[in-house]
């Protein structure tokens, strides 16, 4: 059975971080390449960034320079960490796994307000 879980969402004021965490399990981790997705109320679910079994890594334009993707093979984890977050930044973040299937998350809040 495939459970991606994530973790580390929260409510955070503009300018702040937060680190979001994807723990996988019952997939062979190592070999999926994992994505980072958001939703906003009212919208498209978005990509957000991506990072391939060899650690290279993909980021949406919104994402350049503030957020970084990265993941722990060992722990069978994936990692977004956020800096600088705004007001956009509020949805819910969800992890994807992708190999031969694709995988998905029951997401996590991200609340970004003053």
């Amino acid at each position: 059975q495939v459970q991606l879980v994530e973790s580390g969402g929260g409510l955070v004021q503009p300018g702040g971080s937060l680190r979001l965490s994807c723990a996988a399990s019952g997939i062979v981790f190592s070999i999926n390449t994992m994505y980072w997705y958001r939703q906003a109320p009212g919208k498209e679910r978005e990509y957000v960034a991506g990072i391939d079994r060899g650690g290279t890594t993909n980021y949406a334009d919104s994402a350049k320079g503030r957020f970084t993707i990265s993941r722990d093979n060992a722990k069978s984890t994936v990692y977004l960490q956020m800096n600088s977050l705004k007001l956009e930044d509020t949805a819910v973040y969800y992890c994807n796994a992708v190999y031969t299937h694709s995988y998905w998350g029951q997401g996590t809040q991200v609340t970004v307000s003053s």
